[in-house]
């Protein structure tokens, strides 16, 4: 197992958790951004309305992605199982 084989395994993993975590974050941040919009256009400083559309977002988020997430995840163990098969012993 070479320096190159484990910084290629570190970069695969940090790039798939990057695309599994984005659909998150970037509508968190959306959500978050119309929100903080409407708060200060109307001046309700509510701090249950800012919390309750993320939470409610996310959770479409993760039902509508679940399967597309799945099959990344299966992709890449895959692919990891299949480099760990072909390392000479």
């Amino acid at each position: 197992m070479t320096d190159q084989f484990v910084l290629d395994l570190a970069r695969q993993a940090l790039m798939m958790a990057l695309q599994l975590a984005a659909p998150f974050l970037i509508a968190a941040l959306i959500v978050g951004l119309l929100v903080g919009i409407f708060q200060s256009l109307t001046q309700i400083q509510e701090q249950t309305l800012a919390f309750v559309p993320k939470l409610v977002i996310i959770g479409v988020v993760f039902v509508v992605g679940l399967p597309w997430m799945l099959q990344s995840l299966v992709t890449y163990t895959r692919g990891i199982l299949m480099m760990l098969a072909d390392l000479p012993r």
